[in-house]
């Protein structure tokens, strides 16, 4: 897995162990290493979703990774990328840290392995998600959407 050289791979695995049967999911997991945000809701109005302050190891060495991962040519470094423009630094590494957390508990406890597409297969789906969700808006407002040819595009 990119981010996770051997060295940081047993490091976790010497915090969190190989028996990963004490989190019913990766969500418990993640929630576990302080990685996903905290909800508070009162009278069904979010009013925070922060992330809890940790002193764990573990999710240190993750988002140590996500830092690392972040300067690759792989589909997390441009899912990083992508985060830090929009929401900055310390948000993007905490995000792509929960990410990478996701993938090693998938690998450790059922065996997953991961096959990075690169970053070109991240950005083309990305595109394409984006196109259809402009489509479908357009569609609703009564509008159609055509692509623009050669010689009318825009510089």
């Amino acid at each position: 897995m990119h981010g996770l050289g051997p060295s940081l791979a047993l490091k976790l695995v010497a915090e969190c162990g190989t028996d990963l049967l004490a989190w019913k999911s990766a969500k418990h997991f993640t929630s576990w290493l302080c990685l996903a945000p905290g909800n508070k809701i009162s009278g069904g109005k979010l009013l925070s979703s922060r992330t809890r302050r940790s002193s764990s190891r573990a999710a240190a060495l993750l988002r140590l990774a996500a830092t690392t991962i972040g300067r690759s040519d792989t589909a997390l470094g441009a899912f990083y990328r992508r985060l830090s423009f929009r929401i900055g630094k310390q948000k993007a590494v905490t995000a792509t840290a929960r990410k990478i957390a996701v993938l090693f508990y998938n690998a450790v406890r059922f065996g997953m392995t991961y096959r990075d597409a690169g970053a070109a297969a991240y950005e083309e789906r990305r595109r394409s998600r984006v196109l259809a969700n402009l489509q479908r808006r357009a569609k609703t407002l009564g509008f159609a959407l055509t692509p623009l040819r050669d010689t009318e595009a825009v510089s």
